[in-house]
């Protein structure tokens, strides 16, 4: 087999692995948004068990302070006007990026708008939680509800 056929076919092999394995790219996100709904699920149960030291603590409210809470835009995602169940699964997110993958304020703060945006792609008013929004789901302008064993979906 000539050079010129073996590099094609490397870079080919390279390729179809790291879509096999997309952990072996070192820039590969750890946490990859995949379903809303087992994320919801995981992201509130994390906001319970992990907890920050107060150094990691430190690093998560620099990173939702400076991002407006998506239901209640009149306080920040470090402390939303209520435990909802958005609040929660951002809340969680953000443990897990900081406490198990050393995330910085920036990097949490720019994968949390990501986690906002994907739940409701049309975007969040900013007053839902003044508005009866509570129990809406997410991409219908709601918190997903308050209790967290208990989302509510658009279906």
């Amino acid at each position: 087999m000539s050079l010129r056929v073996r590099m094609p076919l490397a870079l080919a092999i390279g390729a179809i692995a790291l879509a096999a394995f997309p952990f072996l790219a070192e820039d590969a996100d750890p946490v990859p948004f995949t379903d809303v709904r087992r994320q919801t699920a995981e992201f509130i149960e994390l906001q319970k068990t992990i907890v920050l030291t107060a150094e990691q603590e430190a690093v998560k409210r620099e990173a939702l302070e400076a991002i407006p809470a998506p239901c209640c835009s009149d306080n920040t995602a470090y402390t939303c006007c209520c435990p909802c169940n958005m609040s929660l699964s951002i809340w969680g997110l953000s443990h897990l990026l900081i406490a198990r993958h050393g995330y910085d304020a920036e990097q949490v703060g720019a994968k949390v708008k990501d986690w906002i945006e994907l739940i409701n792609p049309d975007g969040f008013s900013g007053n839902v939680c003044y508005t009866g929004g509570c129990g809406r789901p997410f991409k219908h302008n709601g918190c997903g509800g308050m209790k967290p064993g208990h989302v509510t979906w658009a279906d």
